[in-house]
């Protein structure tokens, strides 16, 4: 291996040639992520220098295993498998990884099993796993592997992190622009989409839950479920370690629902904490005003109520068996495809609150973007992402007049729609009215993306922006209000000149006070009654002239 410039073998034991293929694939493969491999049979090599293995950088050793009979060895492995037994050869320091084929492929396929679709699957986590151990950049090669292959919430693409900077120049929030890089992916994007991301749990708090259970979560498990005829046999991918598992797999930052607090009251030995635990489960007003209380209202996570119950002590294989599933955000994209056809905006503000307990809480996917800077020690940050269509879109015909009300961050997918209506612009299309409503707190701390908002309007691509600065004066003043001042002028763009009317950010408050003033606006200058003016709204929306993509 030294003398061929090699750091990945791979290893088969192969009764059929199943195994030697699978290694074949894997040790070309290498090449594809900028590394050097060879696919070997161990009855050819003196395994005891396996130990030797970690003399070369970045390198692995892959056993590709298939086995037969009662699960024993294949004949070329069989003296590798009694080596392993008797021997005591030290491999610490040497990175491996193991997949087995026949009735024990990765542990979760029966020979009858389709085989070839496990070990795909399996492959497409593996290298970016591989390149993210080692740190090594996935070559442009990589893309010929997945040519047809779409990205998607099974198989996201990991995008590198080319620009990540702060959008607000003061104030005590963390307002972000990240930009992902979707060069050679052949993923495609409309402005209005959404991009999804795979988030990691914050370390610290994994390493709290294993303190806390007094568990060494390096410890490989595989979870098999007990009812053979699941199709579901695992509740996330085995074998891992209890660490992979909460870092990258289970929802361990949220509230934790009734179901978990009554399957874990069992584990608490002070008969008092159990009660409380299946109270909150129970269907009484007390329990449940218990659990909005102590659960809800206080922001406890499953760690916190584990600090805050000494008695609970739960077995931690249990735990990751009730948690739910860590789950992948949505952003609004913040550009136009039409621009920027290899690359993805993110604009985002970093959630920390703290809790009635006196906690610090982070939101999972904002704390761990806002780390995610382009360049760190010579590794590129790279984010697991892909797309999700939204119907969140911009008139077929340009020359219709668009009404944009995105205050905050609400303001993410109107920087595509501006974007693209200069595009249209430039490419000699008749452009309507583009009007854009956007809300801060203080003009010379939060007014995200004002340069290139100005920039836009004295183009003329905007026709208006109006912004709402709630907190530069004595009384609040928001979208809303502004909308109310122009009520004039909105009227005309919606009733006379077929204006589309988009609103993005809180659904909580913000879209029902706006849709309140269309309503306000249609009574007053459509001399319309309450009901009619609700009504004709509602045409709007069926209409698809009237779009929200809230949250709350």
């Amino acid at each position: 291996m030294k003398k061929t410039g090699k750091n990945i073998v791979v290893f088969y034991g192969s009764q059929t040639g199943t195994g030697e293929e699978f290694a074949n694939r894997l040790s070309k493969d290498a090449q594809r992520y900028g590394m050097k491999g060879m696919a070997a049979d161990p009855e050819e090599y003196d395994m005891s220098e396996l130990s030797r293995l970690k003399e070369i950088d970045n390198s692995l050793a892959i056993f590709c295993m298939a086995t037969y009979g009662e699960g024993d060895p294949t004949d070329n492995a069989q003296d590798f498998y009694d080596w392993l037994q008797e021997s005591d050869a030290d491999l610490d320091g040497v990175n491996f990884t193991v997949s087995f084929s026949s009735c024990f492929f990765f542990i979760f396929v029966n020979d009858d099993g389709n085989l070839e679709e496990d070990f795909v699957s399996w492959r497409e986590q593996f290298w970016p796993a591989v390149c993210e151990h080692f740190g090594v950049e996935a070559t442009g090669e990589e893309s010929s592997i997945r040519q047809y292959e779409p990205f998607d919430s099974k198989n996201p693409f990991l995008s590198p992190v080319t620009v990540n900077r702060k959008l607000n120049k003061g104030g005590d929030r963390h307002l972000m622009h990240l930009e992902l890089d979707i060069t050679g992916s052949k993923i495609r994007y409309e402005s209005g989409d959404h991009v999804a991301v795979y988030p990691t749990n914050d370390s610290n708090i994994v390493n709290k839950l294993g303190e806390v259970l007094g568990v060494d979560l390096d410890t490989v498990i595989s979870l098999n479920n007990l009812d053979e005829e699941s199709n579901k046999k695992h509740p996330f991918p085995c074998p891992t370690t209890y660490r992979t598992a909460l870092t990258h797999y289970l929802d361990v930052t949220s509230c934790p629902r009734t179901n978990v607090l009554y399957e874990l009251a069992q584990y608490a030995s002070d008969p008092k904490d159990q009660e409380n635990m299946r109270k909150m489960a129970s269907s009484s007003p007390e329990g449940k005003a218990l659990y909005q209380t102590w659960v809800l209202d206080s922001s406890r996570n499953i760690l916190a109520i584990l600090e805050d119950l000494p008695s609970l002590r739960p077995p931690i294989d249990h735990l990751c068996e009730l948690l739910p599933r860590l789950q992948a955000r949505y952003y609004s994209i913040a550009s136009s495809s039409k621009v920027h056809p290899n690359s993805i905006h993110i604009c985002a503000v970093v959630v920390e609150y703290q809790t009635k307990t006196g906690r610090t809480n982070k939101g999972v996917a904002t704390n761990w973007l806002k780390n995610k800077v382009p360049t760190d020690n010579g590794h590129k940050a790279t984010v697991p992402m892909y797309i999700r269509k939204s119907q969140f879109r911009l008139p077929f015909k340009s020359s219709n007049p668009v009404i944009m009300i995105g205050p905050g961050t609400g303001i993410a997918p109107f920087m595509g729609f501006i974007q693209e209506r200069a595009w249209l612009k430039q490419q000699g299309k008749e452009v309507g009215e583009t009007v854009m409503y956007f809300g801060c707190r203080h003009k010379n701390e939060d007014f995200l993306y004002q340069e290139e908002l100005e920039a836009f309007e004295k183009e003329e691509v905007l026709t208006q922006l109006n912004v709402a600065f709630s907190r530069d004066q004595e009384k609040k003043v928001y979208v809303q209000h502004l909308l109310k001042n122009n009520k004039e002028e909105v009227w005309r763009q919606i009733h006379k000149d077929n204006a589309h009317i988009y609103i993005c950010g809180d659904a909580r408050n913000m879209a029902r006070d706006v849709q309140t003033v269309f309503y306000e606006i249609a009574e007053e200058l459509g001399g319309m009654t309450h009901t009619q003016a609700v009504d004709y709204i509602k045409k709007l929306m069926t209409k698809g002239r009237y779009s929200q993509d809230v949250w709350s």
